[in-house]
């Protein structure tokens, strides 16, 4: 599996006020109360998988630098790990993934340069390849996360049950047989 950047909200500031619920509700025109039960049911699918997701907590801010740190970690070797300790920061330890520290502190957990990091962090660095990721995206009409694109050509939106993944993968493989 391959990570790719994509942010859900390019123009969203570094220091958002509303919760998780309020912005979800105007978003997509809901009221707090739907929003709430969304978002619960996204709750518990983590906790199905083992994820303990804190929404009450959650801080919502632009994520363009930790997609730029996500970027440096790859030519490293550790996007997935980097990636990884970002959402569990994020969802379940409610960290400010926006905050140069907190994503110093993180990149150092998963065996990255402290001095390189800051380097980066403190430079436009990356920033290319996090909007080439994101280019590549809108060409084939992604509008959110999760999506799952399976040999550019069969695609997954949103979360998943396991299964659902599952035997998509097996028709996938399946029509490989077929065709190959």
């Amino acid at each position: 599996m391959t990570y790719r950047c994509f942010e859900l909200d390019p123009t969203a500031s570094r220091d958002i006020k509303e919760n998780i619920y309020e912005v979800l509700a105007k978003k997509y025109g809901m009221s707090i109360a739907q929003s709430k039960a969304n978002t619960e049911r996204m709750v518990q699918m983590a906790k199905d998988v083992g994820l303990n997701y804190q929404m009450d907590t959650l801080i919502l801010t632009n994520t363009f630098d930790a997609h730029r740190l996500t970027m440096f970690a790859k030519q490293k070797g550790l996007m997935k790990e980097m990636t990884e300790r970002i959402l569990r920061a994020h969802f379940t330890e409610s960290k400010h993934i926006a905050d140069h520290e907190t994503l110093r502190e993180l990149a150092v957990e998963v065996g990255l340069n402290r001095e390189e990091v800051v380097k980066m962090l403190a430079s436009d660095e990356m920033a290319d390849e996090v909007r080439a990721d994101e280019q590549t995206a809108q060409q084939y009409r992604i509008t959110g996360v999760p999506f799952f694109l399976i040999n550019k050509k069969y695609a997954l939106t949103g979360a998943q049950p396991t299964e659902t993944i599952f035997q998509a993968l097996k028709k996938v493989v399946a029509e490989n047989k077929t065709t190959g």
